[in-house]
This record gives C-alpha cells, structure tokens and sequence, in this order.
C-alpha cells in the first residue's frame, strides 16, 4: 500500500512544522476539538462513498435484470 503521504511527498520535518504552525493558530484546548471533528467527516465521507457505491451497485443489478427480462420477452414473441 502507498504512503498515505505519498501525494504529497511529506517529510516528517515537515509534518512536524505543519503541526507546529497549527498549534499555534488554534492552540492546545482547541486542538483536540479539531481532531475529533476532522475524525467525525472522515468517517462521515467514507460511509457517504461506501452508500453510494452500495447504490450504484443496486442500481447496476436491476438493469441488468430489466435488460435480461426484456430480451427473454423479444425471445418468446419471436
């Protein structure tokens, strides 16, 4: 599996200056709030992809259900 850092090609000095520079703008009673939220739309977004996908998926079977009732339809008439 790739780095999950890997688009961006982050080192871990930079991810250090990164998190420095948010602890400073938000500071430490604050930090943890973020956290958790950014943890909350994480698994918001990945339950949100996996529904769509499970819809998708449904939808992909009633066509292909639909498609193959028709064309055994077309079969008997003919």
């Amino acid at each position: 599996m790739l780095n999950d850092f890997a688009l961006l090609d982050l080192s871990t000095p930079d991810l250090l200056i990164i998190l420095a520079i948010v602890l400073l703008l938000f500071g430490s009673k604050r930090l943890p709030e973020l956290s958790r939220s950014l943890g909350q739309s994480a698994r918001e977004l990945r339950k949100g992809l996996s529904d769509t996908k499970d819809a998708t998926n449904d939808l992909k079977k009633q066509v292909t259900q639909a498609t193959s009732s028709s064309a055994e339809e077309t079969n008997k008439q003919v």
